[in-house]
């Protein structure tokens, strides 16, 4: 970490010029201008004051801030071909996150294993074909441009019902794919 750098990008941010800040910490614009230099190093005590005076503090000044991914290719995708049915998990690693989005692709005549009641809730989007939704003892049709959205805590599966492949999007939360 630059402190230096750090110290001048805050100060730019309130408007501040470096005899301004100096002058709100009882310090010398050259000790400023040596700071950001990154020519001298602060004292913890130094170091509060200045940040104190950017309306700052230690805990926000050097918390590292994390790039969080947000795009991700289908060379990233995890795929498992099981039994007649495709599964590309569309964000890799999505078990720690708060949902889990899966391409679901289902050929003629097969259907997802049952999936046992658990806390949560399931989403699903029909992007080719029909499919039949089993919760419990009903069943619902869902054919291509519709969607579907139920409580997983009763017994549940999909099934293809179409004379071609059948493919959607499935969200469940919390993660249980």
């Amino acid at each position: 970490m630059q402190l230096g750098e750090k110290i001048k990008q805050l100060r730019n941010q309130k408007g501040l010029t470096q005899k301004e800040l100096a002058d709100r910490c009882e310090l010398t614009k050259g000790y400023i201008s040596q700071l950001e230099n990154d020519l001298n190093s602060p004292s913890i005590a130094t170091l509060t004051d200045i940040l104190s005076a950017l309306g700052s503090n230690l805990s926000e000044f050097f918390q590292e801030e994390k790039q969080e991914k947000v795009v991700f290719t289908k060379e990233e995708f995890f795929e498992k071909d099981s039994d007649g049915v495709l599964w590309k998990w569309l964000i890799p690693n999505a078990q720690k996150n708060m949902m889990e989005p899966v391409l679901v692709e289902l050929s003629e005549g097969t259907s997802t294993a049952g999936d046992i009641p658990h806390e949560g809730e399931e989403f699903g989007y029909v992007l080719e074909g029909k499919i039949a939704l089993l919760l419990g003892k009903k069943q619902f049709t869902c054919k291509k441009g519709e969607a579907f959205y139920y409580s997983a805590g009763i017994p549940h599966s999909i099934q293809n019902k179409g004379k071609n492949k059948a493919k959607f999007i499935w969200v469940s939360t919390p993660p249980n794919f």
